[in-house]
Formats: C-alpha cells, sequence, structure tokens
C-alpha cells in the first residue's frame, strides 16, 4: 500500500502520477507498468459508465480543498472544466506512455487507486497461503473465505448518522466499496460540497447520498461506487445489473434504499 500510494499520490510532488500531471499535455511520460494498468483500468470504467467515472475530474477537482472548506468560484469552474474528458488520455501500451490531448488536464486515481491496493495486498496474502482474510482501506474492503465457518457481516452506514445502519449483508469471497456525500466535505449556505465531482459540471455530484457496490475485486467496487452520484440511483442501476457478478445499493437523497436485482431482499 506505501508503494501504490507512493507512486500514485498527487500529494507527493515526486511521485509518478504527479509527474504524469506536471509534463504529459507538453510530451508523452513514460511509467511503470502497474501505474499504467491502473491508468488503463480506470479508463475502461470511464467507458462502461458512460463517462460518470473520469480520473481527469481532476482537472477541476484539485480546486477544492475539503479541510480548509474552499471550493473554487464558478469562473475557476468554467476555465478548468474544458480539461476534463478521459478521452484526452492517450496510453501507448508499447511505450508505456501516457499523453494528455489537452493543457490544463490533470488525474487523479483516488478513485481507483484504494482498491487497487486492497487487492495487491490480498493477493500477497493468497500467495503465502492465507485463505480466510479481510483487508479494509476506508471505504474499500475486500474479503476471501469466510469467518469461522459463516459469512462476514458487513453493515452499511446511514449517511447521517455513522452509529446507525441502513441494512446488513452477509460477505464470503467477494470485494465492496462504499462512497458516501458525508465522507470529505463541507457545508456552506445549506449547500453540501463533497469530494464526488461530476466531470459534467465541477460541482458536487448529489443524485445519491451514499453508494455501495459488491464485485469480484476492490478495484472494480472502488471505481464504479461513484457513478449513481453523477447518473442517479435508476440510471446507475442499469449499468450494475449489465454487468457480471457486481450488485449495488444507492441511498437516494429522499432517504430510499434500492437494490440491484441480485441483493433485494427476499431473494
Amino acid at each position: 500500500m506505501h508503494d501504490v500510494d507512493e507512486m500514485m499520490s498527487t500529494y507527493k510532488p515526486a511521485s509518478q502520477l504527479s509527474r504524469v500531471n506536471d509534463r504529459a499535455a507538453q510530451e508523452p511520460v513514460k511509467v511503470d507498468r502497474e501505474l499504467f494498468e491502473v491508468i488503463r483500468n480506470a479508463l475502461e470504467f470511464s467507458r462502461l459508465t458512460h463517462g460518470a467515472f473520469d480520473v481527469t475530474y481532476a482537472s477541476v477537482g484539485y480546486l477544492y480543498d475539503f479541510r480548509a472548506h474552499q471550493r473554487p468560484t464558478e469562473a475557476q469552474i468554467e476555465k478548468a472544466l474544458p480539461g476534463i474528458n478521459w478521452r484526452n488520455v492517450r496510453l501507448d501500451p508499447v511505450a508505456l506512455t501516457v499523453k494528455f490531448d489537452h493543457a490544463g488536464m490533470r488525474i487523479d486515481l483516488g478513485g481507483i487507486a484504494k482498491g487497487y491496493a486492497v487487492d495487491r495486498a490480498i493477493g500477497l496474502l493468497q500467495a503465502r497461503g492465507i485463505a480466510h482474510a479481510v483487508v479494509t482501506a476506508g471505504g474499500d474492503s475486500r474479503i476471501i473465505g469466510d469467518r469461522f465457518g459463516r459469512p462476514w457481516i458487513v453493515g452499511i452506514r446511514h449517511p447521517d448518522d455513522p452509529k446507525r445502519v441502513i441494512t446488513r449483508i452477509p460477505l464470503v469471497d467477494t470485494a465492496m466499496s462504499t462512497s458516501g456525500d458525508y465522507e470529505r466535505y463541507f457545508d456552506e449556505n445549506g449547500v453540501r460540497y463533497h469530494h464526488i465531482i461530476d466531470p459534467k459540471t465541477g460541482h458536487s455530484a448529489s443524485k445519491v447520498r451514499s453508494a455501495t457496490i459488491l464485485a469480484p475485486t476492490a478495484m472494480q467496487t472502488d471505481g464504479l461506487s461513484k457513478t449513481a452520484f453523477v447518473l442517479g440511483a435508476e440510471e446507475a442501476l442499469k449499468i450494475i445489473e449489465a454487468i457480471p457478478g457486481v450488485d449495488a445499493i444507492f441511498v437516494t437523497p429522499q432517504g430510499k434504499v434500492l437494490y440491484t436485482k441480485g441483493l433485494q431482499p427476499g431473494d
């Protein structure tokens, strides 16, 4: 996890990703295969979600500072918004280079690299013969095996109350990610500004309050968990239902809980 952070963090000026953001608009930047594959997977999630997941959101996203309660002006968003378009990231699988087609573009792998790190950690455990384990990194988890002959029981918290659980799910051999508008945010004049940015507007996406994804790998669950915030629960459910082995639970702004068919109570 430390190695993934050193390579893919936007907060570390010496990371490979920071180097890509500094230079890729001017020239192709060579990267390690590991970073190349994570970016390639991120672009595939962009295709699957019709752009709702877009790592180039950082072209505007970097202007927000949620700890300092700072947000960009409308003029700043309008100026930076053309930089958001995953189709403008050019990958060369032979040279292992990344190139941006637009000046001012940035990518941020915060929506997928944590899941990738969890998968790597699980891989290390499995290589050592461990058959029952849970690896958790914030809202991203992956389970191998069961818990002493029974499923692991995982609760999904209520968006407004960390002490309340909206549902519990029995899990074995699966990954799970939950994203919520209560993770990194600040409220200003009755509006919540949070870290999940709508690539089309540059503003916080607010069509759901919470999204939980279940899938075979944590990179899948991490990458897909932001989709409903941008598209809305109903549209996101259609996308998730079309991907084999993936399920979802969404909490709407009205407090309604929606499930994919594979998780609906009573099944």
